[in-house]
């Protein structure tokens, strides 16, 4: 069977012992485990551990001698947590990866088709009005041939 994308917008609420609810409509996708690592404009990405994994063997096939591949590697590993939702669907963000994304109580956690993106409320509002209005200007195709 293949995984639903993971989709839509949610606004979350970061307890004190650095865990969050996964919204409803995400469960199924997380329930038998994920993976949360550093993401790019430093927001968090959120994997399922099935997920995470075909990534990871994609991304093993970079030759090691390629200084991004090294680099990327690096840090997409080192800073990543595996974790189970307990009974409440609740996950911990460990303290490294909350203060790499800059979070406090209010987060957002967006699906992204085959991972999903938790950042700070604010931030995540200050990049999305950026990229609505580079959105709207966007003329040429931005993936050619298919979009």
């Amino acid at each position: 069977m293949q995984a639903l994308a993971l989709l839509g917008s949610y606004s979350l609420k970061l307890d004190d012992k650095g865990r969050f609810i996964i919204p409803a409509k995400l469960r199924e996708q997380f329930a038998s485990g994920l993976v949360i690592t550093k993401g790019q404009e430093n927001c968090l990405y959120v994997f399922s551990t099935e997920e995470f994994n075909a990534q990871y063997e994609k991304l093993r096939q970079a030759p090691l001698t390629n200084g991004n591949s090294r680099e990327y590697l690096r840090v997409l590993l080192a800073g990543a947590a595996q974790d189970q939702p307990d009974k409440q669907s609740r996950v911990n963000i460990p303290a490294h990866l909350r203060s790499w994304a800059n979070l406090d109580k209010d987060l957002v956690i967006n699906g992204a088709g085959n991972h999903a993106e938790i950042w700070n409320m604010n931030d995540w509002i200050a990049y999305e009005k950026k990229a609505a209005e580079n959105f709207s200007k966007i003329q040429e195709e931005v993936i050619p041939g298919l979009f």
